[in-house]
């Protein structure tokens, strides 16, 4: 039998300045995946990844599938 509940989830990163922004220049939200352990780190992720649509690093947030 499968389990339900896996330790390790994949989940979606999404710029926060993309999702904000509509009148810029270049359209599009850039998004990274990856994966984090569910016991460690329960709330949602948030970490500073390059964006190729603003062109500087930004903050990128978990978002649902």
């Amino acid at each position: 039998m499968a389990k339900s509940k896996e330790v390790r989830v994949t989940i979606n990163l999404e710029c926060i300045d993309c999702a904000q922004n509509y009148g810029k220049k270049y359209r599009g939200i850039s998004r990274y995946t990856t994966q984090k352990n569910r016991r460690n780190t329960p709330i949602r992720l948030e970490l500073k990844k390059f964006c190729c649509y603003c062109s500087i690093h930004t903050i990128h947030k978990e978002i649902k599938k």
